[in-house]
């Protein structure tokens, strides 16, 4: 395992903290040479955005249990003396308001995601809508060796100088980011004051955000809140190769003794993906939403929402992939389902929370028929039952489901099946009819707080401009 060496032009004093307990330094921002590697599809500057980028550096630790690790996540752990003050170098991802004056005061800290096998922001191209217009900073942490190797070999000019010692101290660097963030703002965020740091993941950066929240959270006591988005019924091990790996129950819950606010966000795939086992009863500090319609990724993960500027284009692209599906080399057609549009929700929600102490709407679960395997009730349109509602299920015009299958990645999709002309004109005697349903749902789960405000005229221009049941 690689430890610690004195960067230049640190000081002696702080070397010498740096021996005794964990800490980071940050350097930049980065200005050359190339660009960030981490894709958004647009250029944030479109928005009123700025991009930085900062080394993150100094020594972390592992951390080992200090009690038996119990499926209610009640965990109790420590810094592993043999696996302390390691050093580490990476990066984080800045982008923020281009005017100090739209600054909200709230800083969204992303788990990058590394399941393709680079950093990507999953969250950051699912909810961006949302947090350009509050006037949200994120940051995106290279918290994984994955990430930070990927990045080391593509772009040696620009990160050559990056050190990961291991994913048993991603926990660490995670709460590094985190203090870094509050305690140099001057730095990291250009001199915004952060009033509230968020923590997000997905996928598989949702399961180390769960075993961060039942292990560290409670001795960090970094982060104000979490969205944990689209988690398995696990958590990632607290600890992996090259050290002695120490593996996490399955299923396990997030602990319910937190003093800070969690929210769950699953797609319909994730439950469908016999993930009944993440279920947990909300709590005054837990809520839970599982969204009918949805895949773990969908039509605008990969096509509309890293091009998607917020000027509503999105929502009529992604209303005709509901008619004419995208295909991916899958089974079937992609999901081209709300996923977007009710994240954007839970992000809302999980700020006015943690800013007012308000919570969420409680949701009721999806409605399930069997499980082993998990089996949804579904309408006669083939859509589901329960959850977190929205027009594209309540007002269909096709089927939308978290399940395909094929090669890669294709089982995340979900697909979309177009309802047939006989379908629609059973259900929308004519346009004006479908439209009034469409509005009806819409103003619901507004009401609710499902969905936005803040995105209805987009929803229902896109409906609009459709000509259903045509």
């Amino acid at each position: 395992m690689r430890r610690f060496t004195r960067p230049a032009g640190w000081i002696g004093a702080a070397v010498a903290l740096l021996l005794v307990a964990s800490c980071s330094f940050v350097q930049g921002p980065v200005t050359g040479p190339g660009s960030i590697a981490l894709n958004t599809g647009f250029d944030v500057t479109q928005v009123g955005y700025q991009a930085s980028e900062y080394y993150l550096s100094g020594l972390v630790s592992a951390y080992k249990p200090t009690a038996p690790l119990t499926s209610d996540g009640r965990w109790s752990v420590a810094v592993d003396p043999n696996n302390a003050a390691t050093g580490f170098n990476t990066r984080m991802v800045i982008y923020r308001p281009s005017d100090p004056a739209r600054f909200n005061g709230t800083v969204v800290v992303e788990w990058l995601n590394v399941s393709a096998g680079v950093d990507l922001g999953n969250d950051w191209v699912m909810a961006h809508t949302e947090l350009v217009r509050s006037g949200a900073a994120w940051v995106g942490v290279s918290a994984q060796a994955v990430g930070v190797n990927a990045i080391k070999a593509s772009r040696p000019d620009r990160y050559g100088n990056l050190t990961h010692p291991g994913d048993s101290f991603s926990y660490d660097i995670f709460t590094q980011a985190g203090r870094q963030i509050r305690t140099h703002p001057e730095q990291v965020l250009g001199g915004l004051t952060p009033q509230r740091v968020i923590a997000t993941g997905e996928s598989q950066s949702a399961s180390r955000l769960v075993t961060y929240i039942d292990a560290v959270q409670p001795i960090a006591h970094v982060y104000d809140g979490f969205l944990v988005h689209s988690r398995s019924a696990g958590g990632s091990s607290l600890a992996q190769s090259p050290l002695p790996s120490i593996p996490v129950p399955s299923p396990v819950a997030i602990r319910n003794d937190l003093d800070v606010p969690v929210m769950v966000v699953e797609a319909e795939g994730d439950v469908i993906g016999s993930n009944l086992g993440a279920r947990q009863p909300d709590t005054p500090k837990f809520r839970e939403w599982e969204m009918a319609g949805t895949s773990h990724a969908d039509a605008y993960t990969l096509i509309a929402g890293p091009s998607d500027i917020g000027d509503g284009a999105a929502a009529t692209q992604m209303f005709g992939f509901m008619r004419t599906p995208p295909e991916a080399g899958c089974a079937l057609p992609i999901n081209a389902g709300p996923h977007h549009w009710i994240l954007n929700a839970a992000i809302h929600g999980l700020d006015t929370w943690v800013r007012t102490g308000v919570a969420p709407a409680s949701a009721p679960p999806l409605t399930v028929a069997s499980t082993s395997p998990t089996v949804l009730v579904r309408d006669s349109q083939g859509n589901a039952l329960g959850g977190v509602r929205s027009p594209h299920v309540d007002a269909p015009v096709a089927t939308l489901n978290g399940s395909n299958s094929g090669s890669g990645f294709c089982g995340l999709f979900g697909s979309t099946t177009p309802l047939t002309p006989t379908q629609l004109a059973g259900l929308y005697p004519n346009h004006a009819d479908f439209v009034a349903k469409w509005a009806t749902s819409l103003s619901t789960n507004i009401l609710n707080g499902f969905l936005l405000q803040a995105d209805s005229a987009e929803l229902l221009a896109a409906a609009n401009n459709s000509t259903i049941p045509n």
